[in-house]
């Protein structure tokens, strides 16, 4: 399609990303009819479409995919972070094709449908990513209708309206509301998920902000009994279940306004100096929670190729990463030592705490971009249990 950003419609555009500027981005509607509004934002990775669709911490964000075919290997009940798709929908560069692979159980654009997920194809991802990489990432509504009649004044209005992330805790809406155990084990080819009896392992309380399921085989796959509870359980909930350690979760939304009542418990938690791990937005939570600070940045990180320097050893992690939050480094407090640190941009990826045994990550170590760099954490998590609480 010519003029991928232009204000007139091509011939057989039946989809359009409404920026809240006004800038219209044409291209073929699929998966599910209708429009949404949200922040769109541009990934990288290559690979693994369904679990950045599935991804809780892509909640209320439409994803701009770089990579130019997604959707050729269709999708299946075992390539997914959650039991639902979060991310509102997604601009891809080519039309979905029919998948080709054996494990494939539905068209990619028919997933999108059942699952009430637009999609528009034919857009020149390249350009929309160098005006996101410019302008940052941008509000705007991503519509689809098979006629192509779009009302384009009213979702103007809509982009434009719409309060943004920043300020905007999404982790409550995203959260299990009742609590569970988890047994699943890594997949592998031979057999699928595993099931693992760690009833006797150090018992981690997992606090779901938006949890990926990988995160919790990985934890079980490292020794650990695993219980899941809501986003907003208090310290006295969490404390009868009598657990060895605390997870925190990765997630979506502002860090700052999922703190007002995560950080709390958190403190809690360090005041006892129960053994804390924290991932992405948990890692965030944790910085809080010392008294740091966070900022939304420009255009976030999110992509399967971000390489991550340890300060430890100088060793380069090649790491996934999904925010577009960071921690101020130079907010961090004495007793919060730096860690990791992003090649990318000099951002903070990692710290510890001196004086408690706590230590967080800002990126995914169970998404194995490496692909086993960075699955020493959930080990270290797990011997951080065992000198804390033997």
């Amino acid at each position: 399609m010519a003029d991928p950003i232009s204000a007139r419609p091509p011939e057989g555009a039946t989809g359009v990303l409404v920026l809240a500027d006004g800038q219209m981005i044409w291209g073929r509607g699929f998966g599910a009819t209708g429009a949404k509004v949200g922040e769109v934002c541009f990934h990288t990775a290559m690979t693994g479409y369904e679990e950045i669709m599935t991804d809780p911490s892509f909640a209320s964000q439409i994803i701009n995919f770089t990579f130019p075919h997604i959707g050729n290997v269709g999708a299946n009940r075992e390539d997914v972070e959650a039991k639902t798709l979060h991310a509102l929908g997604c601009i891809v560069r080519e039309d979905v094709t029919a998948p080709s692979n054996f494990r494939s159980l539905w068209r990619f654009d028919s997933w999108l449908k059942d699952n009430d997920r637009i999609g528009l194809a034919g857009v020149d991802t390249r350009a929309l990513t160098g005006l996101l990489r410019k302008k940052g990432a941008q509000n705007a509504v991503i519509a689809h209708d098979p006629k192509g009649q779009f009302d384009i004044p009213a979702l103007i209005e809509t982009a434009r309206s719409w309060a943004g992330l920043q300020g905007m805790d999404l982790a409550r809406s995203v959260s299990t509301h009742q609590s569970y155990n988890w047994q699943e084990g890594i997949w592998s080819l031979q057999n699928g998920y595993s099931t693992v009896d760690n009833s006797k392992g150090p018992h981690v309380v997992a606090i779901d902000y938006g949890l990926k399921h990988n995160i919790l085989r990985n934890l079980v796959e490292a020794g650990a009994k695993v219980t899941v509870v809501k986003a907003t359980a208090s310290f006295d909930e969490i404390m009868a279940y009598k657990p060895d350690g605390v997870f925190l979760s990765n997630g979506p939304g502002d860090p700052a306004a999922t703190a007002e009542y995560a950080v709390p418990v958190i403190r809690q938690l360090l005041d006892i100096k129960m053994p804390i791990f924290g991932i992405c937005l948990g890692h965030q939570l944790l910085a809080l929670a010392v008294g740091a600070t966070t900022y939304k940045m420009h255009q976030g990180h999110r992509g399967a190729n971000h390489p991550v320097k340890r300060l430890d050893d100088s060793k380069v992690e090649i790491t996934s990463m999904n925010h577009g939050f960071a921690v101020a480094t130079d907010s961090l407090p004495e007793q919060a030592r730096p860690t990791h640190m992003s090649l990318f941009d000099g951002s903070l990826a990692g710290l510890e705490l001196t004086d408690r045994p706590a230590f967080s990550v800002q990126y995914h170590p169970e998404a194995s971009p490496g692909p086993q760099d960075s699955y020493y954490l959930f080990a270290k998590f797990i011997d951080l249990i065992a000198k804390e609480r033997p």
